[in-house]
């Protein structure tokens, strides 16, 4: 029976601010399982890496729940890809902190590529399990970048792949994504299974749209709030937003004065050298559609503020060109507002699309601004929809997730064994070919897979 967890979250603290360059749904399905595990008693000790000189060592998260802040490489934010070149000094603390305080861990639960490496060096030494979660895929996120500069490196292709190959167990956000898995890095995926993120429903509630607007001092009635909350990066498809927001202003003037566009993420400060180059080029964008008077960037917010940003906003918009999961999506459809999201990975899943929100392709603005449009003209519509989606969200409730995931923690660790063996890549990637459609049939995928025309054994 699992005790004690390590929970590796190298390159970013699950209390980071959201909305930050690294600071998304992974920090939030991290701090959410180590706190619900922790009511369970179950201890959890999160391990992360300093990025400010002034962090403490260690923070308590909840009952039988801390945050380790290590010191290792420079205390200050850098590109996640370096964080390697400290990998070493990191899993060196990881391992005196445990033997300071005569601790043993029953399995490692790794976040991240960056994490997975850094577990997979624990385990040489301690023995444990490891559990992986990569929340983001690289070769999905270079599927659909549009410049090499934004793609992902050939170090963190060559973890994943080793990663899958080796750690003892893998858990996939949906279907699709253990798909993915399987298909992009040449695994049969025996060591795969599916459980997906959750929501806080008790702090992700309807709170009425007057109440919340009248709390955060938004305008209210006859204001029209579309609402985007993420980080500021090509990835999350902002721009095919804005000009979706210009397409309905143009199509609607008569909206001009009471529309707005929230961009919770970020930073907020406005003087060009404080921004960033994607932040720059977005606010370059605006300009040129002459929305000035209709977007604004808010920055990241405090967390208790964002279950009312979502209440405030008639329509919430995600429009990523990739999503593992989307875990936005779920907190806007427990608040009672529906969404319009691209229809790309986990959102097919999280949203019921027709009932919850609509999916509209991705890198589509005009699709997206018919359904922007269709939400903000007709009230009963949005309350309708509103309704569903908070019914959607309760199937999502993270006591449920924990459930799934402390049953899988504890089938790992009774299955753990000192001997890791590794299949060749040809002989896997066979495998995988010869079994990727009867898998997909297996889970009863609720859409049709996306992949399907390139998949290997289709007819």
């Amino acid at each position: 029976m699992v005790q004690r967890i390590a929970m590796l979250s190298v390159h970013t603290s699950p209390l980071a601010r959201l909305g930050g360059k690294e600071a998304g749904g992974m920090n939030v399905y991290v701090r959410e399982l180590t706190r619900e595990l922790g009511r369970r008693g179950v201890a959890v000790d999160v391990f992360t890496r300093a990025q400010s000189p002034h962090e403490p060592h260690i923070t308590e998260m909840g009952a039988n729940a801390r945050l380790i802040t290590l010191h290792t490489g420079p205390a200050a934010p850098y590109d996640k890809n370096q964080i390697l070149d400290y990998l070493p000094e990191f899993v060196g603390r990881v391992r005196c902190f445990a033997e300071d305080e005569d601790l043993q861990y029953d399995v490692i639960h790794s976040h991240y590529w960056v994490s997975g490496a850094a577990a997979l060096e624990l385990r040489t030494m301690w023995g444990t399990p490891i559990i992986q979660m990569f929340h983001t895929l690289g070769a999905m996120k270079n599927q659909v970048a549009k410049l090499a500069a934004w793609s992902e490196s050939d170090a963190r292709m060559e973890i994943e792949g080793r990663l899958l190959r080796e750690v003892d167990a893998v858990v996939a956000a949906t279907p699709l994504d253990r798909q993915q898995m399987i298909w992009n890095y040449g695994v049969d995926g025996a060591n795969i299974s599916v459980s997906p993120g959750g929501v806080d429903t008790q702090t992700f509630r309807p709170h009425g749209r007057l109440a919340a607007r009248t709390r955060l001092r938004l305008p209210v009635a006859p204001a029209k709030i579309v609402l985007f909350v993420g980080r500021i990066e090509p990835l999350k498809g902002i721009d095919t937003l804005i000009q979706a927001l210009g397409l309905v202003v143009a199509r609607r003037p008569e909206w001009r004065r009471a529309l707005g566009l929230l961009i919770v993420g970020g930073d907020a400060r406005t003087s060009g050298d404080q921004w960033a180059g994607e932040q720059q080029r977005l606010r370059g964008l605006v300009a040129t559609l002459g929305l000035n008077d209709v977007v604004q960037f808010v920055g990241s917010r405090p967390q208790h503020e964002l279950p009312w940003l979502y209440s405030a906003a008639d329509v919430v918009v995600v429009p990523s060109h990739y999503e593992s999961f989307g875990f936005v999506p779920l907190e806007a459809q427990a608040s009672g507002t529906p969404v319009v999201a691209s229809k790309v990975g986990g959102l097919q899943f999280t949203i019921r699309d027709g009932e919850s929100g609509f999916l509209v392709p991705f890198d589509a603005p005009a699709a997206f601004a018919d359904r922007i449009e269709q939400l903000l003209d007709d009230a009963g519509l949005r309350e309708r929809m509103g309704q569903a989606a908070v019914r959607n969200a309760a199937r999502y409730s993270w006591p449920t997730i924990t459930d799934d995931m402390l049953a899988f923690y504890n089938k790992v660790e009774r299955q753990r064994s000192p001997v890791h063996t590794i299949a060749p890549l040809g002989v896997v990637k066979a495998a995988a070919n010869e079994r990727a459609c009867r898998t997909c049939e297996a889970v009863q995928l609720p859409v049709p897979c996306p992949l399907l025309a390139a998949c290997p054994t289709s007819s």
